[in-house]
């Protein structure tokens, strides 16, 4: 019969060795020969917490505590299940008991970190993962975790710093190879990412977390293809995996992976419908939502970020400042659509009544739209590393009037700042073509095309219309010198169709219309923008499909701005897309004098084109139907007098529909307006 000092030893061996069933009979044997003892609420505690059974620990570990109340593995274990309940404040004072016990106790410092960084506390975090470290320099789980709080204070080299030395003590720690790998993510790493990821995968090859993660890195280097491919695997793992619909959706779009995403779209409404995490409005706008399922999902989007109403850090207060404070907020201050919009009107508002401040949340890459755009303004605050609670902590100490969401639902969103109330008055601009569905914006900027009266149940921002377009048009952009079509690979006497959208806005309806476009007009070509190759080949496939010679498809690669749109004059006619339209690429058309022929969708993101024609004078450009955008453009092709008559207007037109100053005043006088409502 095995005595109980041998069987003790035996239920402690298999709960190391992550032996659940055979501690839990060990286990058993003890507790029927001495029932009640500390030592089997201990390690019968320590097995619930293995076990994922927290609750039922806590119990049986303060059972154990009573009877030895000095116990530093039993208030070690305390703390890790109160951590995992996510009682914090109760787990890091039980560390701190077993420290005041064992002052030189490694782990308990260890965890005691875990648990002042789910807590925010994360210098306080650091020092005590540190003073882990200077006890047991080779604690590997320590570096590990030193990591995550770096990665999460937003420090990513010194997270990789410390992944590397995990990683040199334990080659095989899969997490820290994952955790290294989305940290290089940040710095925009995307190769050594993917390297960390395959590395990881190899340790594990089941781990959905890990595949997801290289998918991921996949879709920033443009391999849509193989990110599919990716996320279909973590289907066959786990089918419900958190926000692999979303991801999926994402990369079908971005691949033109037309059968997939008809698949996906049947299944789209239901899942929003079901508030399912990870599904954003900018992909469900480009999977053809209508305005109601954009505004549950943007909520949907917002309820998950910010469950509860957050405590406002603005009160009522009323500043009296000379000059109104008008703060922008934005992730793309840099050689970006947003920024190159921007940029003038920063330079040209009124000094005299606003004072403006740049709230930066994205990379500084060094442009000269970036440096043109920090010399606009009166302040300009890089806060890229910082978490939205901080941003909306500085808008609230610079006193800001006015506080403008550049980004909304678009990479480096700052929205949930906004949650914060940091300003009397909030508005949503530009960036993102839709409602936020955030409880705290008061105003989205549009006009009376994007953003008409009777979408406004759509919204829950109040609508500031502007006169003309809402969307801004920088008229002192350079054109590079002119182009003759042998220099962009175009056949010199064909007439040529354009769009110069990203492959994504493509959908195979739209597609398709352009294939009845070719074959209608004989030895016409479409000159489309380079974009991936999966996409690319998607696109000819389907032209093949379609009995058109794939010859006709003409790529252009990127080029310098200047360049590129020089190169607009080269074509003949702009054909925009839907349900998202071209917005920063109509801009570039109507600023190189292209015309532009669009179709009127319902939602905003469908309905820029039209706003841009209506600010030109061309509403001939603006169609209702597939069969009038079709009979149009034919038209056009047919008529080169028609088609000339309608550029020599663009022409003359274009003072007009670039005159910032104009644009800038109209902005102001919203501004003011908005001011005037929420006094």
């Amino acid at each position: 019969m095995t005595d109980l000092k041998t069987l003790n030893q035996q239920a402690v061996q298999a709960l190391k060795a992550g032996d659940r069933v055979g501690a839990e009979v060990l286990i058993g044997q003890l507790g029927a020969a001495r029932p009640g003892h500390p030592q089997v609420d201990f390690l019968l505690g320590v097995l619930r917490i293995q076990q994922g059974r927290r609750a039922e620990a806590v119990p049986l570990l303060e059972a154990a505590l009573r009877a030895k109340s000095d116990n530093v593995s039993v208030l070690l274990h305390m703390g890790n299940a109160l951590q995992d309940l996510n009682r914090f404040q109760e787990a890091v004072a039980k560390y701190d008991t077993a420290l005041t016990l064992k002052p030189d106790f490694a782990d308990a410092f260890n965890n005691r970190g875990n648990a002042l960084g789910a807590l925010k506390r994360f210098d306080a975090a650091l020092a005590s993962f540190d003073a882990a470290l200077a006890i047991a320099p080779q604690h590997a789980l320590a570096w590990y975790n030193r990591g995550n709080l770096l990665e999460a204070m937003g420090r990513h080299e010194d997270a990789i710093v410390a992944f590397d030395r995990a990683l040199a003590i334990l080659p095989d720690h899969a997490e820290a190879l994952s955790n290294k790998g989305s940290a290089l993510m940040k710095l925009d790493q995307h190769g050594l990412a993917l390297a960390c990821f395959d590395q990881a995968i190899a340790l594990k090859p089941d781990s959905p977390s890990f595949r997801m993660n290289r998918a991921s890195a996949l879709s920033r280097m443009n391999d849509y293809g193989e990110a599919l491919a990716e996320y279909e695997r973590v289907r066959t793992l786990v089918p419900d995996f958190p926000r692999l619909f979303g991801q999926i959706a994402l990369a079908a779009l971005y691949e033109c992976a037309w059968t997939r995403m008809r698949e996906i779209a049947a299944e789209m409404p239901a899942r929003v419908h079901a508030r399912e995490v990870g599904l954003d409005p900018w992909t469900v706008i480009s999977y053809g939502g209508d305005n109601a399922l954009l505004q549950e999902c943007a909520r949907n989007v917002m309820r998950v970020a910010v469950p509860e109403p957050l405590p406002p850090l603005w009160k009522g207060d009323v500043y009296g400042h000379d000059r109104v404070r008008l703060a922008y907020v934005s992730a793309d201050f840099h050689e970006h659509a947003v920024g190159n919009q921007l940029v003038e009107i920063l330079e040209r508002h009124d000094r005299s009544h606003f004072e403006v401040i740049a709230i930066s949340s994205g990379q500084d890459d060094g442009s000269a739209v970036r440096a043109r755009i920090m010399a606009a303004c009166d302040q300009f605050h890089d806060m890229a590393r910082a978490d939205d609670r901080a941003v909306a902590e500085r808008l609230r100490a610079l006193e800001v009037d006015i506080a403008v969401d550049l980004s909304g639902h678009t990479y480096g969103t700052r929205v949930g700042s906004f949650e914060w109330r940091p300003a009397p008055v909030q508005a949503a601009w530009l960036g993102y073509p839709g409602t936020g569905g955030a409880r705290e914006m008061d105003f989205i900027i549009g006009d009376a095309i994007v953003t008409p009266a009777e979408h406004q149940p759509f919204y829950d921002e109040t609508i500031m219309p502007l006169p003309g377009s809402f969307f801004p048009l920088d008229g002192g952009r350079a054109i590079g010198p002119a182009l003759a079509r042998v220099d962009a690979g175009l056949p010199r006497d064909a007439f040529v169709f354009c769009c110069f959208n990203r492959n994504w806005k493509i959908t195979r309806d739209v597609f398709d219309s352009w294939m009845r476009l070719l074959k209608a007009v004989p030895g016409s070509v479409l000159w489309l923008r380079a974009y991936t190759t999966g996409s690319d080949a998607a696109l000819k496939r389907r032209a093949e499909e379609q009995g058109v010679d794939t010859g006709r498809l003409i790529f252009a690669d990127r080029a310098p701005l200047d360049m590129h749109l020089a190169r607009h004059a080269l074509a003949d006619l702009f054909l925009d897309t839907l349900p998202y339209g071209a917005h920063a690429t109509i801009a570039d058309a109507l600023s190189a004098g292209l015309p532009v022929l669009t179709r009127l969708g319902e939602t905003f993101a469908g309905r820029v084109g039209a706003s841009l024609l209506t600010a030109a004078e061309l509403p001939e450009l603006i169609t209702q139907t597939v069969e009038e955008y079709e009979a149009t453009a034919l038209a056009l092709a047919r008529h080169p007098a028609r088609l000339k008559a309608l550029r020599d207007r663009l022409v003359e037109n274009r003072a007009r529909l670039f005159d910032m100053g104009v644009f800038t005043q109209r902005l102001e006088a919203a501004y003011e307006v908005m001011l005037e409502k929420k006094a």
